[in-house]
């Protein structure tokens, strides 16, 4: 069971690369990685006090998984993002890579998402505002990119103040 400090940190050359899609024959290790996903994820809350979701590289799991929890667990399996809004919007990014870390940076308002779930069964959400921009920087965690990457300019970091 992947605990804590198995979290990836920036800085890690395993969080630049693009994770593999998950195949058919790997769908019976889904139930292990998300519990894995849950209890990091799990971590980080008691922690740090934030945390919506997590995605599969930032465990060193190279494969296109996202656990998400905001009201239910969700495991999304394989996402594609279309559709995005050339409406934007800017914000302070949080990770769990960069925990002590808040970014700047600019995420489309809408998208469609399509994924696999861990029953092989297929969605297609639209998504806006929060979790169109959630969705948006786990999937970038996907591709090996971070928030720090997507930050406006040189002057879009700040420290994370302590309770």
């Amino acid at each position: 069971m992947k605990k804590l400090n198995d979290l990836l940190l920036l800085g890690n050359p395993l969080l630049y690369e693009v994770s593999e899609p998950v195949q058919e024959t790997e769908f019976h290790l889904v139930p292990g990685w998300a519990e894995d996903l849950h209890n990091v994820m799990e971590e980080i809350r008691a922690k740090y006090g934030f945390g919506r979701a997590i995605a599969a590289p930032q465990l060193g799991i190279m494969k296109r998984v996202i656990y998400m929890n905001i009201d239910k667990p969700v495991i999304i399996i394989n996402p594609e993002l279309s559709n995005l809004s050339d409406d934007t919007f800017e914000l302070w990014d949080d990770c769990m890579s960069l925990p002590e870390l808040f970014v700047k940076v600019k995420r489309h308002r809408r998208l469609t998402l399509n994924f696999t779930d861990e029953n092989r069964e297929k969605h297609v959400w639209n998504l806006s505002d929060d979790l169109s921009e959630l969705i948006q920087h786990e999937n970038d965690h996907l591709d090996g990119i971070l928030c720090t990457m997507r930050a406006l300019d040189g002057k879009s970091f700040k420290w994370r103040k302590r309770n």
